[in-house]
């Protein structure tokens, strides 16, 4: 049973949610570099010394950020593989919920992708491996669903782990380019083609 949160810590919840919201807002505006706790207490609405007792930095702040973006995705994907279904509409269910994830954290991934690609960010190498962590107990999950196609003879007799590694790989080209242009390249639109082209290579006869 899920355990109630008291008032205040509801309310210290409320606050902390404000803050990480004000952050991401700036940093998408400005970017990591350009922003100080100042700034953020103060698009908060927030004494700096609040600020302070949530996070003991901005690095800090940036990465708790990062790492809730990646815990939300990391809940909705395993969500997706979990459900009771044959491999294909597993597979479908997958790719789409792949859509959801990126509509719903789409300005802390595209903060992600313009921070990580700087040579000088810091915090870069520590954040990237708590993350693959994550990302990797989503391509071992994916894994054991084509894994189970392949025993069912739905899929060919192929190493899952190594189509899960292309399914992802297929899944976050068509990701990256709705991010640089959402009008142009709808992802929801492209599910269908995503999973035709996945299943060409790897659907047995």
């Amino acid at each position: 049973m899920e355990k109630r949160l008291s008032r205040r810590e509801r309310e210290k919840e409320r606050q902390r949610g404000e803050m990480l919201t004000a952050a991401l807002d700036l940093f998408s505006e400005r970017g990591y570099h350009g922003v100080s706790m100042h700034e953020i207490a103060k698009r908060a609405e927030f004494a700096i010394g609040t600020v302070y007792k949530f996070f003991k930095s901005k690095e800090d702040l940036y990465k708790v950020l990062m790492m809730e973006t990646a815990a939300e995705y990391h809940a909705l994907l395993e969500g997706a593989l979990s459900r009771e279904g044959d491999t294909l509409s597993v597979v479908m269910d997958y790719v789409r919920a792949k859509a959801g994830v990126f509509a719903n954290s789409a300005s802390a991934l595209r903060l992600y992708v313009a921070e990580t690609r700087g040579a000088s960010f810091n915090i870069r190498a520590g954040l990237d491996d708590d993350i693959r962590e994550l990302y990797d107990e989503v391509v071992e999950g994916l894994a054991s669903v084509l894994e189970k196609g392949v025993k069912d003879k739905v899929l060919k007799k192929l190493d899952p782990y190594y189509m899960a590694v292309a399914l992802e790989g297929l899944t976050n080209a068509f990701l990256f380019c709705w991010l640089k242009d959402p009008e142009r390249h709808p992802y929801e639109k492209n599910v269908a083609m995503i999973t035709e082209l996945f299943l060409r290579g790897s659907q047995a006869q």
